[in-house]
């Protein structure tokens, strides 16, 4: 072997040593831009991607480096956590996961940019709530952003973004070429102490945001877009989680805005874990085709004590939307809306008792849910085709629901009927058109419910936390 040679391999073996030990300790003493972000907890270690060897230049591939870098930062959890810095630049980069007690903090015009190579998605097993992939029944593909069973752990930046780059995806599923469930963009599993904020998310394969079986969570300052004919780009999916806050983003989806699930018929109710103490406030949402907030369908673990509240839908099919059937079995108990303002709308209110997509043919179809305790008030309306489609099930009546002071103008040529109603019970008050005869008007004391107290999340305090000036 040549000289030259030889003090490449030496030159390069020293790199990856400093750029190892570099990780482990990362800058305890790096300076500050004079700038600060809000998270839950701040990280005493700071490394940026480019410490471990990456390239942002939009084709080098950055998977390794992504996982060097975490794996090392790891080891200073127990002292303080860490901060991974992602530069302005675009980083090429398959599925990488996280690590307890860190910060991924994306820079303005950082760019992460999702792999179209399907080798560097890994499988990973189906979910338990769900007992199959959504889009097939074998596996699925691991996120982009994975991670479970951690603690602590923050998904930030000013204004960076996180690019999917999901169209060869969506053109595979349209086509019916995919063996495995496509991968979401950000999936957090068993975890707690969770926050996503102040990103721009583009383009995910399939949903946008999973947190799955885990527990407070914020995510807050998100703005999220995908093609409105792009399939199942769900925006946040809370699944099976609770305490939880969702507030400030701005949702241009193919599918729901928000869609708060808990699994999928008999998987669902055997897993037996509810989404619940769920808080949705200051969301704008655009979606044609889909919800700004839907309920369900997978809801078999049970939904309950959901807030919504100061929202916005622009031509999007109906506000909120419960969706559920025969053999979901679980629950949709206990939800409160306040003050939405809707403009071009096919629904305001719509409620589907037979949503029938099913993860295989072993459901119970005696498994009937149970919907009660729905609450709005103070939604605002114009340009609408239908004021509400309210379908329960026959033998599974939709009971409680209260409708209080709303106002829906319609459009040039509406539907004629405007309440179509079935199966449901309840009472309204100060609703303008007038609603169905199960919903009859009434006069009330006051308005219909929302609570008072606050959800445990919103009483988080969160820490100002220096931006770190990397070079």
């Amino acid at each position: 072997m040549s000289m030259a040679k030889l003090s490449a391999l030496f030159l390069a073996a020293v790199a990856a040593s400093l750029l190892c030990s570099w990780g482990i300790e990362g800058r305890t003493s790096v300076r500050s831009s004079g700038k600060s972000y809000q998270a839950i907890s701040c990280r005493k270690h700071t490394a940026s991607i480019k410490d471990f060897g990456g390239v942002g230049d939009g084709k080098t591939s950055n998977t390794k480096a992504f996982a060097l870098a975490i794996a090392n930062l790891s080891k200073v959890a127990a002292d303080g956590g860490s901060q991974l810095v992602v530069p302005a630049g675009k980083w090429l980069t398959g599925s990488f996961n996280l690590t307890s007690y860190f910060t991924l903090y994306l820079e303005k015009d950082a760019v992460i940019l999702a792999s179209q190579d399907e080798s560097e998605w890994p499988q990973v097993e189906i979910l338990p709530s769900y007992g199959r992939g959504r889009d097939a029944p074998g596996g699925r593909y691991s996120s982009l952003i994975f991670g479970t069973n951690l603690t602590d752990v923050v998904i930030t930046g000013n204004n960076g973004t996180i690019d999917g780059q999901g169209q060869p995806w969506w053109v595979k599923f349209r086509a019916g070429e995919l063996n495995l469930t496509r991968p979401y963009l950000i999936e957090i599993m068993y975890s707690e102490n969770l926050q996503i904020s102040n990103l721009i998310l583009l383009d995910s394969p399939s949903w946008f945001i999973h947190p799955i079986y885990s527990k407070n969570i914020i995510i807050q300052g998100l703005t999220i877009k995908a093609p409105v004919d792009s399939p199942n780009t769900d925006g946040v999916d809370p699944d099976s989680c609770s305490n939880v806050k969702i507030e400030d983003c701005y949702v241009v989806s193919g599918d729901d805005c928000i869609a708060i699930k808990s699994g999928w018929d008999q998987y669902g109710i055997k897993f037996g874990l509810p989404s619940e103490h769920i808080v949705v406030r200051r969301l704008t949402c655009v979606s044609p085709s889909s919800a700004a907030i839907a309920l369900g369908s997978e809801m078999s673990g049970g939904i309950q004590d959901i807030r919504i509240e100061d929202n916005v839908a622009i031509n999007t099919e109906s506000a909120i939307r419960i969706k559920t059937g025969l053999g979901r079995g679980g629950f949709v108990k206990n939800i409160f809306a306040r003050g939405f303002t809707m403009d071009t709308m096919k629904y305001v209110f719509w409620m589907t008792g037979s949503y029938g997509s099913h993860p295989d043919p072993f459901f119970d179809p005696k498994a009937i849910p149970i919907i009660e305790g729905i609450n709005y008030h103070g939604f605002a309306a114009k340009n609408v085709t239908y004021s509400a489609r309210l379908d329960g099930i026959e033998g599974d009546v939709f009971k409680g629901i209260c409708i209080s002071s709303v106002k829906i103008s319609l459009k040039k040529k509406p539907k004629k009927l405007q309440w179509n109603c079935t199966d449901i019970e309840g009472i309204t008050s100060r609703v303008i058109p007038t609603a169905c005869d199960l919903l009859p008007e009434k006069e009330l004391a006051g308005d219909c419910p929302y609570p008072t107290d606050l959800l445990p999340i919103e009483e988080i305090k969160l820490n100002s936390c220096p931006v770190p000036l990397i070079f």
